[in-house]
């Protein structure tokens, strides 16, 4: 069929509905491909956020656990002066 047959059994208005029909879905595209585009940045830019979040919590957790550590090792030597406290109070009151 050639373009003159084409045109000659397409009415005038139902081709300019066709046509606006494709330059919608021609802008639809576009703007799905921009969205597109901006939702990879948007998880490019999250996933950065979080790697930097987990680093923060390993570092917090190893903070913890040195502080968990170093607490234990007081408390060992306050009762250790303690102990000594009591022995020499027990050695006063024996005199």
């Amino acid at each position: 069929m050639s373009v003159k047959a084409l045109s000659a059994e397409v009415p005038t208005d139902e081709f300019s509905v066709l046509e606006e029909k494709v330059y919608r879905t021609i802008d639809l595209y576009k703007s799905a491909r921009e969205a597109r585009s901006v939702a990879e940045r948007d998880i490019q830019r999250l996933r950065q956020q979080l790697e930097e979040r987990e680093e923060e919590v390993e570092q917090l957790r190893r903070e913890a656990v040195a502080l968990k550590r170093e607490r234990e090792e007081v408390r060992t030597r306050v009762e250790n002066m303690l102990r000594q406290i009591e022995a020499l109070a027990e050695e006063a009151a024996a005199d």
